[in-house]
């Protein structure tokens, strides 16, 4: 870890337990995060982003889960090995989440006010009602929420899809936090308040110097927010870069079919958009080889046999591919 390096995954296994037994749904999964800097997780529901996030901050779900192997390093102190009431002095003080769902997230019988003073009573004792509330005033201000005590009164079903977001905002951001996590932070919203949360979430890191992991399965999201990208495929990281080179020359073939799978203004109406074909494989039943071997328009007999393993390939750059050396132009005509 060296000293831009905020957060570090090593090596990172979840399995839950499942009626078909045991499935494993991160496997040896590996990135970092540096200082400053957001961090895209890109990849297909399912594919093992949102837990790789729980994970971080040890809210995965007991007793069906368990985390087997990895390290969580935050600031080189492994946040797995620490005991359970220093874990929650960690959680939301020091690392917060924006959830995908703000209506569940959200306790439904509580206000928004009672909830965020909450918080504050959780890390700050010391405040009285009159500083909690007045911060909370202060955090919804900063949230772009107008008429913010209005909104201290009401309750989650009470308010729209975009303010409860704006909320959970407030609410992740009310001790400072080095690190945030924002899980699909824009997922059932319209485009327009889409594009509202991603700036507000961008403004509060600019002006408070925090780093960012932000999930999402829309790369034209990630293309616009982040600085460094890590793709997920079933339970894999498959390639890491940062988000120039990513976009400008991809190395694995699912980033480069996700990436000719995007709409295109300069495209002729009507024309067939490319899609991946196939389906993600079962976490019962992964295939003896690489996971992706058989959507890949490349397939070759050592992809079916033995697992590519995530190896570097330049200064930031990781890929797990037997045939990476592949030019992308070259596979794009075939998928």
């Amino acid at each position: 870890m060296t000293q831009h390096t905020l957060l570090e995954i090593k090596d990172l296994v979840v399995e839950f337990d499942t009626e078909q037994g045991r499935v494993r749904a991160v496997d040896h999964v590996g990135f970092s995060l540096g200082k400053g800097r957001i961090l895209g997780i890109a990849g297909e529901s399912g594919c093992g982003k949102s837990v790789t996030a729980l994970s971080i901050i040890r809210l995965l779900p007991k007793p069906v889960s368990q985390i087997v192997k990895g390290r969580i390093l935050y600031q080189g102190q492994d946040l797995l090995t620490l005991p359970i009431q220093q874990m929650q002095r960690i959680r939301g003080r020091k690392i917060a989440m924006i959830f995908q769902e703000p209506m569940t997230a959200l306790n439904p019988v509580h206000t928004a006010g009672r909830q965020m003073k909450e918080v504050f009573a959780l890390h700050f004792p010391d405040m009285t009602a009159g500083e909690k509330h007045a911060k909370a005033i202060q955090l919804l201000e900063r949230a772009g929420i107008p008429d913010p005590a209005r909104v201290l009164d009401k309750y989650p079903h009470q308010l729209s899809g975009g303010i409860r977001q704006r909320v959970m905002i407030a609410m992740a951001l009310s001790c400072e936090p080095d690190i945030l996590i924002a899980d699909e932070p824009t997922t059932a919203l319209d485009v327009t308040i889409q594009a509202q949360i991603l700036d507000l979430i961008k403004t509060l890191k600019n002006k408070s110097g925090m780093s960012i992991v932000l999930i999402t399965h829309d790369l034209g999201v990630i293309a616009e927010n982040c600085d460094d990208v890590a793709v997920m495929y079933a339970g894999q990281i498959v390639e890491t870069a940062d988000v120039h080179s990513l976009f400008n020359h991809p190395l694995h073939p699912y980033t480069q079919g996700l990436l000719v799978s995007i709409p295109s203004l300069s495209k002729h109406s009507k024309t067939r958009l490319p899609t991946i074909p196939g389906h993600v494989p079962d976490l019962a039943r992964m295939p003896e080889g690489c996971r992706f071997a058989d959507r890949c328009p490349d397939t070759e007999d050592i992809c079916r046999t033995h697992p590519p393993r995530l190896r570097s390939v330049g200064k930031g750059r990781t890929v797990a591919c037997h045939l990476v050396s592949r030019p992308f132009e070259q596979k794009k005509k075939r998928i």
